[in-house]
């Protein structure tokens, strides 16, 4: 449970079935998730023998769900277990990416949260709404399919005539420093989307080599975005550390909550 959405998955050996829901409060999502994973996946309440919480919602419920076991788990140890799960490690820096940014160490069973960020996917619906006058999620994509970084951006070939041995030309030197007149709303969307994950991946690769950590795993809901991965290769190539965004991202921490109840 998010701060802004429910990712529920459904298990029964292996994974029956995995769901996203956003709504206009917590606890509508979690209901709503649970009714919807149940209807498309033919499940009646009856088959569920335990439900497992966690996230910064979860601290809204204090009683078992539908009579059902309901127990909590803590989302940081969630998460990092969910990220090596999924990119099949043993070790790594798992960052995950929702309304805010969390970094998690994690190392088998041995888990730790370094830190994170308010930059994530609230920051992204709430300067949209106000830069491109869209809060809608998919809207916004469609607009940065539109976009153009040059007449946003500013890199480094903008700014210097001679070559940096460090810094590539492309790179770049300031987020939003290059706005142009004639910048569209697509430009402006893009622009944003690039901001919040050159500032997650840049943060996360300066925590890995600060710490010797030798990968960098990513998840979480705003991963789904196809330039995530665009991003996070040219942070990887700068800073020689390798990112990987697994698949199923978006549903990392729902999965390691229910491995560490196995």
């Amino acid at each position: 449970m998010g701060g802004s959405t429910t990712k529920i998955v459904a298990f029964d050996q292996g994974v029956v079935g995995m769901l996203q829901v956003r709504a206009g409060d917590q606890l509508t999502s979690l209901y709503g998730a649970i009714g919807n994973l149940l209807h498309q996946h033919n499940l009646s309440l009856s088959q569920v023998e335990k439900i497992v919480l966690t996230g910064v919602g979860a601290s809204l419920i204090d009683e078992d769900i539908y009579g059902i076991p309901t127990v909590k788990v803590n989302e940081f140890a969630a998460i990092g277990k969910g990220g090596l799960l999924l990119a099949e490690e043993t070790e790594a820096l798992v960052v995950s990416m929702g309304t805010g940014t969390a970094f998690v160490y994690a190392k088998g069973d041995q888990i730790e949260h370094i830190g994170g960020s308010g930059v994530g996917g609230g920051t992204l619906i709430g300067l949209a709404s106000k830069l491109v006058g869209e809060s809608d999620f998919e809207a916004i994509l469609a607009l940065a399919e539109q976009g153009d970084l040059s007449h946003v951006d500013l890199s480094v070939q903008d700014i210097s005539n001679e070559e940096i041995s460090t810094l590539p030309k492309n790179v770049t030197a300031s987020n939003f420093g290059r706005i142009q007149s004639t910048a569209t709303k697509g430009d402006l969307a893009l622009g944003l989307i690039n901001t919040i994950f050159q500032t997650a991946g840049v943060m996360a690769a300066f925590t890995a080599k600060a710490r010797g950590f030798k990968k960098v795993i990513v998840t979480g809901s705003v991963t789904a975005i196809p330039y995530a991965r665009e991003v996070f290769d040219g942070v990887s190539a700068l800073h020689g550390i390798p990112f990987e965004i697994p698949k199923d991202a978006t549903f990392a921490t729902a999965l390691g909550a229910a491995a560490l109840q196995k």
